[in-house]
């Protein structure tokens, strides 16, 4: 087995190849690829704009310039985030990530808070984040320290102006020093340019293998598949790797590649200490990915429970990063 870190640049589907930034070219029997995010357009937010207003929703250099602004912001200016549209990378992570910041606020700049414009009027675990920012932060008060706004009351961002800092719904505009721009999602742009997505930006496959229905012999796994009915989540992730891998091995020994079953576990934060969880199990019914079991955090929990949750979030993390990586 030879590991080679570098960056794909392209994907030949006719010569089955695939080409690297650093000059070499590989070959392949069968391509399994996970190319990750891009962003569909939204007026105004180019790659200038990024640098000014940061989407951090590809960690590095852009969740590093969040941080920063968010420590410069000023006591009293709200942290705007612009949540993106459904499908999109990790659903419940904009409201954790609005659950932290507004955490960060309450111990250090509690006259700021957080507005988050969002296009959709639902999203993943509501009830639960709901409920823990009424236990936090003030939610639906006059001294609330976060506010989100809906789709059907003006929360669809409609442009942005990174030189004044603005953003614009076709009801208000809003300004500060601090904005998150999360856009539209679409599969990173490896996949486009190898014609492995539709019309929706995401790449089509066949449940049972992960193999793209636009190019033979690739399979696309993660975030830019579209496996409808798994959520877009590292878990699920790492659970379409393994049904992929299994796969792939059958099919090069021809061999069925048998039903699949899918699993996500996801959790996530409202304080440090604070926790709540979704699990499911999926199988393959009738040509559709179906959940067959599965549940969510109890809407009625003792703060001790919450607690426990923020513990097994770490444990989750140690090992799903084990599994993946180790």
């Amino acid at each position: 087995m030879e590991v080679v870190i570098d960056q794909v640049t392209g994907i030949d589907a006719a010569a089955k190849s695939v080409s690297t930034a650093g000059g070499k070219k590989f070959e392949y029997d069968r391509l399994i690829l996970s190319p990750g995010i891009d962003f569909k357009p939204l007026e105004g937010y180019d790659a200038d704009a990024t640098k000014k207003m940061p989407h951090a929703w590809i960690a590095g250099e852009q969740t590093t310039l969040l941080a920063k602004q968010l420590q410069e912001l000023k006591d009293g200016d709200p942290f705007v985030m612009v949540a993106p549209p459904d499908p999109y990378r990790c659903p419940p992570g904009p409201y954790e990530r609005a659950s932290l910041v507004a955490h960060y606020l309450k111990k250090n700049k509690p006259k700021s808070k957080v507005i988050i414009l969002d296009p959709k009027d639902k999203f993943s675990k509501m009830g639960l984040f709901i409920s823990g920012w009424k236990s936090l932060y003030g939610y639906e008060t006059d001294k609330s320290l976060i506010e989100w706004i809906p789709g059907a009351q003006g929360g669809k961002v409609t442009r942005v102006d990174a030189k004044t800092m603005t953003v614009y719904t076709d009801m208000a505009e809003f300004k500060s020093s601090c904005i998150n721009v999360i856009p539209a999602n679409k599969a990173g742009a490896v996949a486009e340019k190898a014609g492995l997505t539709d019309e929706k930006g995401f790449c089509p496959i066949n449940f049972e293998t992960f193999e793209s229905t636009k190019q033979k012999e690739i399979h696309v796994i993660g975030d830019a598949s579209a496996a409808t009915g798994l959520p877009k989540s590292g878990y699920a992730a790492n659970s379409e790797a393994k049904v992929c891998a299994a796969a792939v091995v059958n099919l090069l020994n021809g061999k069925p590649v048998g039903i699949p079953s899918y699993v996500n576990t996801c959790y996530s934060l409202i304080s440090p200490d604070y926790g709540i969880s979704v699990a499911g199990v999926y199988k393959l019914n009738a040509g559709k990915i179906v959940e067959v079991s599965g549940g969510v955090s109890s809407d009625k929990a003792q703060d001790f429970v919450r607690k426990q949750e923020s513990l097994y979030n770490e444990s989750w993390y140690q090992s799903i990063m084990a599994d993946t990586f180790g």
